[in-house]
């Protein structure tokens, strides 16, 4: 492992420290009784406090040094005082550890009085420190200039969210979403709870990936010898538990579906879906609107959010436009009862990508996605989906070629998708036998039979109406975060290129390389200026590792950089 210079120096720190006597790393509990927001909120000049937190800033002014101690509720000033800390003839531990062997980053302890300085700052006067955690590398800080400007920001996306950890120290609006995150999960579980809903937890390893339509991840389970999948919803299991009683039940489940990864869109992603017996899709959408009123209040103290450039408003009620009539309004073709082939040359023509696997179901919904999504900024009830969308949405009272299901679009995404529940298992099993024949067209998106679903159904299930909310969109949507990478700790991520590990001779070449391109191999040659073998081992190292390539033009040998 190659060490950068600020890297060496904090370990050569370490084990100065380790000479002194100080462990960097004490295994005792420290016993902390404020954070720096409970001192500002409840301040008490004089107070003893005992803080620990990350050196965040410093300026050392011979025997006294402000500084910043950041915890996880923010930071505050801290004043070190050599003859506070230091009260013997010995001003070691002030000279030497404070001022020459702490970093910033450095975790450390501070037991102090509090006051406040002349300009109004209320502060710790340090009366003891203690090392916590010695940081070995040191934080990517932002700096300011005499104007103000800042430089350095750790801004890049790939980096922040390959190490989030990083992200949370020197970023604290990064911090300030996730804590939205876990109040709206709390708004909606204090929502239900209130109802007398139950909270529960099904399977995420199933013999069956039932409840949508998306592609799964497969694995394997040694010790049954069976293939099993992680889940793509959690629907089917959660209506066996109101076939099997429950009134109300609902999950916060982690789904996974083996798609493309984009702004909206993770392989692993979480979903709030509730389950109510003796309710329709109907009800189901006015429980809704009251349900996102209240995270909006709970998580920015009004029904009014903003999102870009729009300002979406979540107070009640919402419009309500049945999906056949949306893309009549936003493509001027009415779509109702048209046939699969005229409907596939429909999709055509107005400029989609559509193939002969696609059913139906997948032609109206692709046509809606590209030509209508797009246009409901302000929350809307999309309703009344074609029956061949939907396989497990009760069939229309009123139109049997549609469903009583409907799909909240908010700033121009699905948020939530609904019904009223399938409960006749014959239908059901109708339904799953279509979406068989889909697969075997291609359709490797199609749902699979679930046979103990359906057995659970010819027990009886209630009227059900149940819900999914994205939970992920749902937090973008309140914390104003175009990508789903921002409200996720750890986004899933292509694997981290691994450093270039060059001999002395491949750097030479190498960097050369990186400014020219593209050149002659005897330019490059000598360029180089290396001896025959050390060029020959050299330039085999670099064609090796595929940085570059050798190839002839004419007569002529040229050696390329591949990008």
């Amino acid at each position: 492992m190659q060490l950068s210079e600020q890297e060496l120096i904090r370990r050569e720190k370490l084990e100065k420290l380790r000479a002194l006597g100080i462990n960097p790393y004490p295994a005792a509990l420290y016993p902390v009784n404020a954070t720096s927001a409970s001192i500002k909120s409840n301040y008490e000049e004089g107070k003893q406090v005992i803080v620990a937190g990350r050196l965040m800033s410093r300026r050392i002014q011979g025997k006294a040094s402000f500084a910043e101690l950041q915890d996880s509720s923010g930071r505050i000033q801290v004043y070190f005082n050599r003859d506070e800390i230091c009260t013997g003839e010995d001003k070691s531990l002030y000279n030497d550890v404070y001022k020459k062997l702490l970093d910033i980053g450095d975790i450390i302890g501070i037991e102090g009085d509090l006051f406040t300085t002349q300009v109004g700052e209320k502060t710790i006067m340090v009366k003891k420190f203690t090392m916590l955690s010695k940081s070995l590398r040191p934080l990517p800080l932002p700096k300011k200039d005499a104007e103000g400007k800042v430089y350095d920001e750790f801004n890049d996306p790939e980096l922040r969210y390959r190490q989030r950890y990083v992200d949370l120290v020197v970023n604290p609006k990064v911090k300030e979403t996730f804590i939205k995150r876990t109040k709206i999960t709390n708004s909606i579980r204090e929502f239900y709870n209130d109802k007398g809903y139950l909270e529960v937890e099904t399977p995420i390893l199933q013999p069956i990936p039932g409840g949508a339509t998306a592609r799964p991840f497969l694995t394997h389970h040694n010790a049954l010898n069976i293939p099993l999948y992680l889940r793509i919803a959690n629907e089917l299991y959660l209506k066996r538990l109101i076939v099997g009683g429950f009134d109300g039940v609902y999950e916060f489940s982690k789904d996974f579906r083996n798609e493309g990864m984009d702004r909206t869109h993770n392989p692993e992603f979480t979903v709030m879906e509730l389950y109510v017996a003796y309710k329709d899709y109907n009800w189901m959408m006015d429980t809704t609107e009251k349900l996102l009123e209240k995270i909006a209040m709970d998580a920015n103290g009004t029904t009014k959010v903003t999102v870009g450039k729009h300002e979406i408003e979540f107070k009640a009620p919402y419009a309500r436009v049945p999906i056949l009539e949306a893309i009549k309004i936003h493509t001027g073709i009415d779509v109702a009862g048209m046939p699969e082939d005229e409907l596939r040359e429909t999709a055509k023509k107005l400029g989609l990508e559509v193939d002969d696997t696609m059913g139906v179901g997948k032609l109206i919904d692709e046509i809606f996605g590209e030509k209508c999504e797009h246009h409901y900024i302000q929350p809307t009830f999309i309703t009344d989906y074609p029956k061949e969308m939907s396989p497990l949405t009760k069939e229309h009272r009123d139109n049997p070629a549609l469903t009583e299901r409907f799909e909240l679009m908010v700033n121009g995404k699905e948020l939530a998708n609904a019904y009223s529940e399938l409960n006749d298992p014959i239908d059901q099993r109708e339904r799953f036998e279509e979406q068989l024949k889909l697969s075997e067209k291609g359709d490797d998106e199609a749902m699979f039979i679930d046979q103990d679903f359906l057995r659970a159904l010819e027990y009886g299930m209630p009227p059900t109406s149940g819900i999914g909310i994205g939970i992920d969109r749902l937090v973008m949507l309140m914390t104003n975060n175009a990508s789903i990478q921002e409200v996720l700790f750890f986004p899933q991520m292509r694997p981290e290129k691994k450093p270039l590990q060059l001999s002395d001779n491949e750097k030479v070449i190498f960097d050369i390389l990186k400014s020219e391109k593209k050149i002659e191999l005897d330019a490059l040659k000598n360029k180089a200026d290396l001896s025959n073998k050390a060029w020959d081992k050299g330039v085999k190292g670099i064609t090796k590792q595929q940085l570059a390539k050798i190839y002839k033009e004419g007569d002529v040998l040229f050696v390329e950089l591949i990008k």
